[in-house]
């Protein structure tokens, strides 16, 4: 489960329910004198779950993928928490959300060439020196035409896996919002990724529009992701967690009953 609200009610809810609580350092930030601070209730709440369960972080900020280096500011914020708690591993979305220092609004996925898989491999070495425990890498849905590629969908991951040895963090929601707005062959994909690397799922349901899906975090999980998780967990040794992404907005429809129900659910149906 993500930590999508620094609230002492959502964690007392939330906690007895949960084996890993993912934190995101830039959800829990503010604006402070024009610098992103974590919020001193935040890391009070996240020292506390720590003490009950393991925290692992989950970050949108880092841009891994920009020409020109990765976020510093979304690092430190990353080092704030790390004065509270450890995690068990860290992850970070494969893609760019900045170009030239401005910030798109969106998440873009990098051209499969040996060029990028290169750079990330690099900056994968880099974190990896900087924090002592595993670094995992997300797939992201992607919005713009494909690129002519190097590598197939899975073997871009794999590439950078082989040389570095990071984990996958698989959102199998994306892959669903692939194969609806671009065709993407998930069984195709599936029997290429290397499934050993794979740590961590992540479950979530978005919205339809204009014919296409959206990965935001707004509905419970559909039956047909549930399904997919089911399978694709059958073949990966190494998955530890599955967690359900939820935006902190959700919650004001959905509210903690319903998100208990939802907690309940996947629990019920991935253990079963």
């Amino acid at each position: 489960m993500s930590l999508c609200a620094a609230d002492p009610l959502f964690l007392e809810r939330v906690l007895p329910l949960v084996d890993y609580l993912e934190v995101d350092p830039e959800v829990v930030a503010e604006l402070h004198g024009g610098r992103p601070r974590i919020q001193p209730r935040a890391l009070e709440l996240v020292a506390e779950a720590a003490r009950r369960v393991p925290i692992i972080v989950h970050g949108t900020g880092l841009s891994i993928g920009s020409h020109g280096g990765y976020s510093d500011a979304y690092l430190r914020l990353l080092d704030e928490l790390l004065t509270v708690a450890t995690p068990a591993w860290h992850s970070e979305h494969l893609g760019y959300t900045e170009v030239d220092g401005e910030f798109l609004g969106t998440m873009l996925t990098l051209p499969r060439t040996r060029q990028a898989a290169d750079m990330v491999c690099e900056r994968v070495a880099d974190i990896q020196a900087r924090y002592p425990f595993p670094f995992l890498l997300e797939n992201i849905i992607r919005l713009l035409p494909d690129e002519r590629a190097e590598y197939s969908e899975a073997g871009f991951l794999n590439a950078i896996v082989r040389s570095t040895g990071c984990g996958l963090l698989l959102d199998i929601y994306n892959l669903e919002c692939d194969a609806h707005n671009n065709g993407f062959d998930i069984p195709r994909f599936l029997d290429e990724l290397d499934l050993d690397a794979v740590r961590e799922f992540h479950l979530a349901c978005g919205q339809e529009s204009d014919g296409l899906l959206l990965d935001v975090h707004i509905h419970e999980t559909r039956d047909c992701t549930l399904a997919l998780a089911r399978d694709v967990g059958a073949r990966a040794p190494r998955l530890a967690c599955v967690n359900f992404e939820l935006l902190k907005d959700a919650l004001l429809w959905m509210g903690l009953d319903g998100l208990e129900q939802e907690l309940r659910r996947l629990r019920g149906a991935l253990l079963s």
